[in-house]
C-alpha cells in the first residue's frame, strides 16, 4: 500500500515549513528502519512542502496509522521538532489518491505559483537520493518514474508550462515597482546553485548587467568564470552588500548569510561617492530556511522581500490551464493504478495468507479442543505461519519486481489451487488479518 504524509504552504505555518526545510538526508532510512511493515520510503523535501512516500505491506492491520507513525517519529527524531508541533499541519493520502497528488506536485499544480518548472526536479532529485540510500522499493520507484511522464505530457499538451511562473520570476515581477531602469542596478547575487543560475538567467532577461556573485561555500569564481560576472570574495562581501541596491540570495546555508552588519552603509570620507542612497536598497531572499535575517527590514533604507511576501502575493491560476492539467493528470494516475494492479502480486499474496490463516485457525481450534489452556500449542503454531510465510512473501514481491508476478499466481493455483480474489474493478477484495 502506498502512503503519503504532506505538510505544504496549504496546511502548515511557513515558520514550520522553515523548519522542515532543515530535514537531513537520513530521514527516509529512518522510515524504513523503524518497522519491518515499511517496504520503502523517498522523501521529498522543498522550500514550500515535506512529503514522505512510503511503501507499507498491505495485509499488516492498520499499515496505514503504521506507516503515519513512522513518518513522524522519523521527522522528530532527525530534527528534533516535537510531534505535536506537527498536529494539524499535514495531510495523509492513501491508496490510488497518492499517484494522483505526486503527479500534481510534479506537476506544479500543488505549487505557491501554479505550474512553476523547479519541483520536477526536486522530484526526481528525491527518487535519486533514495535510491542512492537504499530505500526505495518497486511500486515507489514505478510510482516516481510515472510523475515525471506525468509532468513532461502536462507541459507538452497544456498551457500550464506556459502560464505557470517560478519563484523567481514572481520574485523579480514584484520588485518591479521598486525598479525604474534594471541595466542601472547594482546587483549581488549571493548563491551558486541550481537557482541561482535561473536567477542570472531571469535578472538578464529583464536587462541587469550590473552583476556580481558571492558564494559562502566558496565557489564564487567557478560561477563567475561559467556566466561571465564578477566574483566576490569573502573580504570584499559586506562591502559590496553595502554599495549593491539590489541583492538576491538563494543558497542552501542553514544560518542567514545576511544580516544588518553586511548592510551598514560606510560613514565619513570613505562614503564619499556611495551610489547608494537612502530607500535605495531592496533584498530578495529566496532561501529556505532564510538566507537572511529578518533585522535588515528594520534599517533604514532596506526592503525585504521574503517567500512568505512571495507566496501572498502568488498570482491567481489560469483556471483554463490548471483544468486540463488536472485532467491530463486524473488519466495518469489511473493508468497507474490499472498497471499496477495487472503487475502487482498484492491479490496473490493475500489469497495465500488468508489461505495459510485458515489452516491455522483450525489447528488453533483443535489444540484448543485438545486442552491447550495455556495457549502454548497457540503460540507456536502462529510463530510457525508467520515463518512459513515470510520466505513466500519475500519471493512473491521479488518476483513482482522482475514483472513475473504472474508466476507467483500461477504456483498458488498449482500448488494449492486457490487464486486471488478480485471485486468488479480488479482489487483484492479484502485483506488478511496479521499474525498477531
Amino acid at each position: 500500500m502506498l502512503l503519503c504524509v504532506t505538510a505544504s504552504h496549504k496546511t502548515a505555518s511557513f515558520e514550520l515549513l522553515e523548519r522542515l526545510s532543515r530535514t537531513p538526508d537520513d530521514v527516509a532510512p529512518t522510515i524504513v528502519g523503524l518497522t519491518p511493515c515499511v517496504q520503502g520510503a523517498v522523501v521529498l523535501a522543498t522550500c514550500n512542502r515535506f512529503e514522505a512516500y512510503v511503501e507499507m505491506d498491505e495485509p499488516v492491520t492498520a499499515a496505514g496509522a503504521i506507516g503515519v507513525e513512522a513518518v513522524i517519529e522519523a521527522v522528530e527524531s532527525a530534527t528534533g521538532i516535537p510531534a505535536a508541533d506537527l498536529d494539524g499541519a499535514y495531510t495523509v493520502h492513501s491508496g490510488r489518491r497518492v499517484a494522483e497528488h505526486l503527479f500534481s506536485v510534479a506537476s506544479g499544480l500543488e505549487s505557491v505559483v501554479s505550474g512553476e518548472g523547479e519541483i520536477a526536479g526536486q522530484v526526481r532529485r528525491a527518487l535519486t537520493s533514495a535510491r542512492k540510500d537504499g530505500t526505495t522499493s518497486p511500486e515507489l520507484e514505478r510510482l516516481f518514474q510515472r510523475a515525471s511522464q506525468a509532468q513532461r505530457k502536462v507541459k507538452n499538451v497544456t498551457a500550464l508550462g506556459r502560464a505557470g511562473r517560478s519563484l523567481v520570476r514572481l520574485a523579480l515581477e514584484l520588485a518591479d515597482s521598486r525598479i525604474a531602469d534594471w541595466s542601472a542596478e547594482r546587483v549581488l547575487l549571493v548563491g551558486t546553485g541550481a537557482y541561482a543560475a535561473v536567477t542570472l538567467a531571469t535578472l538578464r532577461e529583464r536587462g541587469a548587467v550590473n552583476i556580481s556573485v558571492y558564494s559562502p561555500s566558496g565557489r564564487a569564481e567557478v560561477f563567475a568564470a561559467k556566466h561571465g560576472i564578477r566574483p566576490i570574495t569573502a573580504d570584499e562581501y559586506a562591502r559590496t552588500a553595502a554599495r549593491s541596491s539590489l541583492l538576491i540570495t538563494c543558497t542552501t546555508a542553514t544560518e542567514p548569510v545576511l544580516g544588518p552588519e553586511h548592510l551598514q552603509l560606510p560613514t565619513g570620507p570613505a562614503a564619499a561617492g556611495c551610489p547608494v542612497g537612502a530607500h535605495s536598497q531592496l533584498v530578495v531572499d529566496l532561501g529556505m530556511p532564510r538566507n537572511v535575517d529578518p533585522a535588515v527590514a528594520a534599517l533604514e533604507g532596506v526592503a525585504l522581500l521574503d517567500l512568505e511576501t512571495i507566496r501572498l502575493h502568488a498570482p491567481l491560476e489560469e483556471l483554463q490551464a490548471t483544468d486540463a492539467a488536472r485532467s491530463v493528470v486524473r488519466e495518469a494516475a489511473e493508468t497507474f493504478h490499472v498497471v499496477g494492479a495487472r503487475q502487482s502480486v498484492t491479490p496473490s499474496v493475500v489469497a495465500f495468507r488468508s489461505h495459510i490463516f485458515e489452516l491455522l485457525e483450525r489447528e488453533i481450534d483443535r489444540a484448543r479442543a485438545r486442552g491447550d489452556e495455556d495457549g502454548k500449542v497457540e503460540q507456536a503454531l502462529r510463530h510457525l505461519s508467520g515463518v512459513l510465510l515470510h520466505t513466500p512473501t519475500v519471493r512473491a514481491h521479488e518476483l513482482a519486481a522482475a514483472g513475473r508476478a504472474d508466476e507467483f499466481t500461477a504456483a498458488l493455483a498449482a500448488l494449492y489451487g486457490i487464486a486471488p480474489e478480485a471485486d468488479a474493478d480488479g482489487e483484492e477484495a479484502g485483506r488478511a488479518p496479521s499474525i498477531a
